[in-house]
C-alpha cells in the first residue's frame, strides 16, 4: 500500500490497530540525551543511562537511534562499543531534534491482519504548549516517514503517546486531566475524542481515569499511574501513605479500573504496584514512578530510584511476565527531565515492514 492509497480512510476502517506492547517488536525507537535544559548537570550520567538501556535492549529487538549530528553519532558510537553492545542491531538517524520525549512527539504505530505496518501521527504541541523550543520535534514523524514510507493517518488532534496505553483487544486508558485538558483539544467533546480513538487506534472502548501523579508536567500521562499487563490485568500505581500528595487521587484511579468492564464486558484484574518515595525538592516534585516501564521481547525494563520499594515493585511486575527478564534501571538522574523509561521510547510491532535503503541524513 503506497502512503496516499487510503485518504479519507480511518486505520480502523481498513483493518489497522495499535497492538499491546508486550506483543513481538522490531524494533524500539529513541533519542540521545544532549540538552543540559532537561538534564541539569546529568546529561552525561543520562548517556550512561542509555547504553543501559540499550545494552539490555538490542538483542531481541534493533535500536532506531536519532542523534543531531555526526560527532554525536562518534560519540554514542564510542559508549556503546565501550559497553559490548552490537552496532549492528543500532541503526542511526541524524536529524536536528530538541528532546528525548520519542513516545510523546514520535508516531504510534498500527497493524493490520496481512501485518502490514503503517502510523499514526499527532500532532504535538508540547503538552499544552508549555515548552516553545521543543515543538519543532513535531517534524520527527514526517522525517521517518521519508525513510520508511509507510501509510500515514493524520487524525489532526493533538495527543502523545503517553497518554494512552492498550490492551491489544479493544480497549484503551487514558485520563480526563490529559485529553480533556482546554490545552489539548477544547472544541471536541469527550465523546468525540472516544471517537478518534476508535478510530484511529482500532478500540472499541475507552477506560477514563481522572488525574495523573504531582510533578507530571504532562498534565497525567497513563503511563505514570497504570499499565495492562495483559488483556485482562492492569497494574496500578497506588500511594499507601495517606498523608502523600497522591494518596487521593491514585485511591480514586484504583477504585475507578476495580469498577471498569473491558471490551467484552468483564472486568478487569487490577493489582496495586507502590509509589517510590518523593524525589526532588521542596519547589518541585519529580514524577517518579514504577509504571512508567518498557515492555520488550526478552526484558521489561523498569525505572527504579534507590527505594526500598524498588525490590517490591519488581517483584510484583516479575509475576507478569514470567518469560521476561524485569531489569531495573536506575532513574534518578533521568527523572530531573521529567520522565523515564517509556516516556522516551516508541514500540515499532512486527511487521512485513522492511529496510528497502539506509537512514539518509
Amino acid at each position: 500500500m503506497e502512503p496516499d492509497t487510503f485518504l479519507g480512510k480511518t486505520p480502523r476502517e481498513l483493518g489497522y490497530h495499535m497492538p499491546a506492547e508486550w506483543e513481538k517488536h522490531d524494533a524500539i525507537w529513541l533519542s540521545w540525551p544532549h540538552d543540559p535544559t532537561t538534564f541539569p548537570l546529568r546529561v552525561d550520567k543520562a548517556e550512561e543511562t542509555y547504553v543501559q538501556i540499550i545494552k539490555l535492549i538490542h538483542q531481541t529487538e534493533h535500536v532506531n537511534l536519532f542523534v543531531k549530528n555526526p560527532d554525536m553519532e562518534q560519540k554514542a558510537t564510542g559508549l556503546l562499543k565501550e559497553n559490548a553492545v552490537n552496532l549492528g542491531r543500532v541503526r542511526f538517524f541524524k536529524f536536528d531534534y530538541a528532546d528525548v520525549w520519542f513516545r510523546d512527539y514520535g508516531p504510534t504505530f498500527v497493524v493490520d491482519q496481512h501485518h502490514r505496518l503503517a502510523m499514526v501521527r499527532w500532532i504535538f504541541n508540547s503538552w499544552g504548549e508549555k515548552y516553545d523550543e521543543l515543538l519543532k520535534d513535531r517534524r520527527i514523524t514526517p522525517y521517518m516517514n521519508q525513510q520508511m514510507q509507510l501509510p500515514c493517518f493524520e487524525p489532526e488532534i493533538v495527543l502523545e503517546g503517553g497518554s494512552i496505553d492498550v490492551n491489544g483487544a479493544g480497549t484503551l486508558l487514558t485520563t480526563e486531566q490529559c485529553l480533556l485538558n482546554p490545552n489539548r483539544n477544547p472544541a471536541l467533546s469527550k465523546t468525540e475524542i472516544e471517537g478518534y480513538l476508535k478510530s484511529y487506534l482500532g478500540v472499541s472502548r475507552v477506560l477514563w481515569l481522572n488525574a495523573g501523579i504531582v510533578g507530571d508536567d504532562t498534565d497525567g500521562h497513563i503511563d505514570d499511574i497504570a499499565r495492562f499487563v495483559n488483556p485482562t490485568t492492569v497494574l496500578c500505581a497506588y500511594e499507601e501513605d495517606p498523608n502523600d500528595e497522591n494518596y487521593a487521587a491514585l485511591k480514586e484511579n484504583y477504585e475507578l479500573l476495580r469498577r471498569a468492564v473491558d471490551q467484552d464486558g468483564n472486568n478487569l484484574q487490577v493489582v496495586k504496584l507502590p509509589m517510590p518515595c518523593a524525589l526532588g525538592d521542596n519547589a518541585e516534585r519529580l514524577p517518579a514512578s514504577y509504571t512508567n516501564f518498557y515492555i520488550g521481547n526478552s526484558v521489561v525494563l523498569v525505572p527504579v530510584f534507590s527505594h526500598k520499594n524498588d525490590k517490591r515493585a519488581l517483584s510484583i511486575i516479575q509475576e507478569w511476565f514470567p518469560d521476561r527478564k524485569v531489569a531495573g534501571v536506575n532513574c534518578n538522574d533521568l527523572v530531573h527531565g521529567l520522565g523515564t523509561l517509556h516516556c522516551i521510547s516508541q514500540q515499532q510491532p512486527t511487521s512485513n515492514f522492511k529496510w528497502t535503503q539506509p537512514p539518509k541524513p
